[in-house]
């Protein structure tokens, strides 16, 4: 009886590997990277376009990931230069620590440092009592921020990480999208993309000096970001990002034996299968059928619209125009009064606001006005625009 058990549990082990394999094997031949993540995604955090998705939306656990968002929370709503007197609720955090104590004062500024190069769990604490008033005050504006950019599957309970309930969660692609944003903002970028960094340590004859745990800033070429993560039950967490010719991609790894190695995979595809394209220029004409009072009127675009496109895939561009009144006049040249939409497929991916422009030679931008010119303007309700 306890061979035929030994023998299932060796073909059960035998079939799981095989499975495994398989599935990576698929991967490649489709063209994608090949990763040792249980969840994993990819994402260009210009256009925020989700570039590769393995279980992307699977709730999983994301350790100190978690800490990405306490950052970001803390920058928006916080003042850097702030001086947090740290309470004694963040004073022997389990786990990662920059060993804080009772009292100490230090600004946000360097909170945010220990937080995001050394994973102090510490840290984290005093971060959230200054800015959100308690631990559960600020996992409010956490969730509150989560809602807003559109992560759909995460629950926040704290603000480090640590595996205390199952219902603090999130996902590969809501973590992406996390990245994204956060990095949007030049001092969140600024400090993930540090490597060392001194800081105060109070009532000690030396300072701190904090050296990043992200391996891949030193590993990877234009590496800059963003977050390690570990817990017993998360396992191996990371959030990485490059830039490369001016664009930025980032990529998450959820429970990843290799997650130094399936970032670098995953950016590498990122970059090699993906180009940014124009899809609409600024000042366009828009070639469409509009209830105009002259047909001198046009659609110009106000600004340009760019997205990270794959082979093939310009041919499945497609705009439609988007009008807030049914009918354009002369009173609305130079006004916003419409929206390009632009679609990959049947999927909409951007929206360019468009302006009215009179073509006729009569009219010409920059010409000097006229005292006509003024009396057409106040009769149209201040809507002129040179």
């Amino acid at each position: 009886m306890k061979v035929r058990k030994k023998l299932c549990g060796v073909l059960v082990v035998f079939l799981f590997w095989q499975i495994f394999f398989m599935q990576q094997q698929v991967e490649a031949a489709n063209g994608f990277p090949d990763v040792s993540a249980e969840a994993a995604a990819l994402i260009d955090v210009a256009s925020g376009r989700i570039l590769y998705s393995k279980n992307g939306t699977k709730k999983m656990r994301i350790a100190s990931l978690t800490k990405t968002m306490t950052a970001i929370v803390a920058i928006e709503s916080g003042r850097l230069s702030d001086v947090v007197t740290v309470p004694k609720e963040a004073v022997g955090v389990e786990g990662s620590s920059i060993y804080l104590k009772q009292g100490e004062k230090l600004t946000l500024e360097e909170l945010l440092y220990g937080l995001m190069l050394r994973s102090g769990n510490d840290a984290a604490v005093a971060v959230a009592h200054h800015v959100g008033g308690s631990v559960p005050g600020f996992v409010y504006l956490m969730n509150e921020k989560a809602a807003l950019i559109g992560m759909t599957h995460t629950n926040f309970t704290n603000p480090h990480g640590l595996d205390d309930s199952n219902m603090h969660y999130s996902t590969a692609e809501d973590m992406a999208k996390l990245s994204a944003y956060a990095l949007r903002n030049p001092i969140f970028r600024q400090i993930v993309s540090t490597k060392v960094k001194t800081i105060s340590w109070e009532g000690e004859k030396w300072d701190r000096r904090l050296q990043n745990k992200n391996k891949l800033l030193h590993l990877y070429n234009g590496a800059d970001g963003v977050k390690t993560g570990y817990t017993k039950l998360a396992k191996r967490c990371l959030a990485s990002s490059a830039t490369r010719d001016g664009r930025q991609l980032a990529a998450i790894t959820l429970n990843a034996p290799d997650d130094w190695n399936d970032s670098m995979k995953l950016l590498d595809w990122g970059f090699e299968h993906f180009a940014v394209s124009k899809v609409v220029a600024k000042g366009q004409t828009i070639q469409a059928n509009v209830a105009a009072e002259d047909p001198s009127l046009r659609l110009v675009t106000i600004n340009e619209f760019a997205y990270p496109l794959q082979n093939g895939e310009a041919e499945q561009i497609r705009t439609k125009v988007e009008l807030l009144q049914p009918s354009v006049t002369k009173r609305m040249i130079g006004s916003h009064v419409g929206f390009l939409q632009v679609y990959l497929g049947d999927r909409l991916i951007g929206r360019v606001p468009l302006t009215v422009q009179d073509t006729s030679p009569a009219w010409t931008p920059g010409r000097t006005r006229t005292f006509w010119d003024h009396v057409w303007e106040i009769m149209a309700g201040g809507m002129w625009s040179a």
